[in-house]
């Protein structure tokens, strides 16, 4: 992980879904920081810097926040962003400090191709490791490169940064290598699954029909009557 960006930051004191409304509307990012043993921080960020900040660090974004004249570190833990806008919303974060060692899960990267004909599938995508707050891992890279098919890939055999250890179970597998389905697989596939729909849409209608016949020694409606 690069250095952590600086970002300068500013105490607020209002709170409320009103004043988060007002903080965005000034292009800001109303924020909390969470510490050992002390008060919630409530604190708001610049909204395009931070944007660029938390793009450059991927999932686990380390930022070091200026308040009031004075740095602290801060490790995103919760980013919420609007699902149209993309705009930032709210963001959680963890204060740490220079040599602690924090939990976070680290996405896996694959690097290269298997052979030909093989079906890569990537049964886990991310793992749990602990490791130094100022140097946590953007992602895991697993070389698949000329893999034949059979080839299983567990955390155990994944190559974690210097100074991280692996917490996720090391037996876990996270890439498994198969033979690739023919298009004689595909497709008998695709019959079945349409067979078992049709079954199950006939299933619906007879229970529906079933649902609206009147009960056994009920009248039917008479045709033509009145309705209320």
């Amino acid at each position: 992980m690069s250095a952590p960006e600086k970002i300068v930051a500013e105490t607020r004191t209002e709170f409320g879904k009103g004043a988060a409304r007002r903080i965005r509307r000034q292009d800001k990012v109303p924020a909390v920081i969470y510490s050992h043993g002390s008060d919630p921080l409530h604190i708001t960020l610049p909204g395009h810097d931070t944007m660029m900040a938390l793009k450059h660090g991927g999932t686990n974004a380390l930022l070091e926040l200026e308040i009031d004249g004075k740095l602290q570190l801060g490790l995103t833990k919760q980013v919420q962003v609007d699902p149209i806008t993309r705009n930032l919303e709210h963001i959680d974060f963890v204060e740490v400090k220079k040599g602690e060692k924090v939990t976070v899960d680290i996405s896996i990267q694959l690097v290269g191709e298997a052979v030909r004909d093989a079906l890569v599938v990537v049964e886990n995508t991310t793992v749990s490791v602990e490791a130094e707050a100022t140097h946590i891992p953007e992602s895991i890279e697993v070389d698949i490169e000329g893999a034949e098919v059979g080839t299983q890939i567990h955390a155990s055999d994944l190559k974690l940064p210097s100074g991280s250890s692996l917490l996720t179970d090391a037996e876990m597998l996270i890439v498994n290598i198969t033979n690739a389905p023919t298009a004689e697989e595909v497709e008998a596939e695709l019959e079945e699954a349409e067979a078992e729909a049709g079954i199950e849409r006939d299933e619906s209608v007879a229970e529906a029909a079933e649902a609206a016949a009147p009960a056994e020694g009920e009248a039917a409606p008479a045709e033509g009557g009145s309705q209320e």
